[in-house]
C-alpha cells in the first residue's frame, strides 16, 4: 500500500490475504488460487506479490495453472534485502531469525499467540532453540522500531542486527507490473490486482 501511495497507482488495487497462513504454508497455495479465480473477471491482468513463503514449490503450481506471475524469491525476507544479502546472512548465521515492519508491528498477534506461546511458553525452545541472532530488515523502520526490534530480540535472548533494505525487489516487481497495466489500455476500472499477504 505504502508503494501504490508512494506511485500513485491509482490503477492498481490490493487484495490481501491473512498473514497467519504464514504459519500453515501448507494452505497459501489454496488460498491464493481462490483470490485470483474470484478476482480474475474484474481485472485485467494479476501480479502476486507473495514469495514461496514455505509451500515447498506449491505455490508456483498453482500460478503456473492460472497463468499469473509473482515477485521471485523463497521469502519476503529475501525480495527484501536482495538475494544476495539474503544469501550472505544466511550463509554468516543459519539460525536467523527475520524480521520486516509488518512482522515487528504485529509480532505479539502472529508469533506469541499465533504459535500459541501465549497460553504454552513452555514451547519457545521447541520453536526457536536453535536461532542465534535476530535480524530486522527494516522497510521504512523509525527509531521507536528500530529500538523495539532489539526488545524483540532480547525477549527472544538472540543478538540483534538492525538492516535498512526499504522495498527492495517488491519494489521493481511492482513497478514493473505496474507498468504492464498502464500499457494494456483501460478497458476495466482497475487493471492490475496484486494479491499480497496482510
Amino acid at each position: 500500500m505504502a508503494l501504490k501511495r508512494a506511485n500513485g497507482w491509482t490503477h492498481v488495487d490490493v487484495k490481501c490475504l491473512p498473514a497467519e497462513l504464514h504459519n500453515r504454508p501448507e494452505r497459501i497455495p489454496a488460498a491464493v488460487r481462490a483470490l485470483i479465480q474470484s478476482s480474475r473477471c474484474h481485472y485485467r491482468s494479476l501480479f502476486v506479490a507473495y514469495a514461496d513463503c514455505g509451500t515447498g514449490g506449491l505455490l508456483d503450481v498453482v500460478l503456473k495453472e492460472e497463468g499469473v506471475e509473482r515477485i521471485p524469491g523463497a521469502h519476503c525476507y529475501e525480495f527484501f534485502a536482495g538475494s544476495k544479502v539474503f544469501a550472505e546472512l544466511a550463509e554468516a548465521e543459519l539460525g536467523t531469525f527475520y524480521l520486516t515492519d509488518f512482522l515487528l508491528r504485529h509480532f505479539d498477534r502472529l508469533v506469541i499467540r499465533g504459535l500459541g506461546l501465549d497460553e504454552h511458553p513452555e514451547l519457545f525452545s521447541s520453536y526457536f532453540g536453535h536461532y542465534r541472532k535476530l535480524v530486522y530488515l527494516g522497510q521504512a523502520a523509525t527509531a521507536d522500531a528500530i529500538e523495539e526490534g532489539r526488545a524483540i530480540a532480547a525477549r527472544m535472548g538472540l543478538a540483534y542486527e538492525y538492516r535498512p533494505t526499504g522495498y527492495g525487489t517488491l519494489e521493481t516487481a511492482l513497478k514493473s507490473a505496474a507498468r504492464r497495466g498502464e500499457s494494456g489500455g483501460r478497458g476495466m476500472q482497475h487493471e492490475e490486482a496484486v494479491v499480497w499477504r496482510r
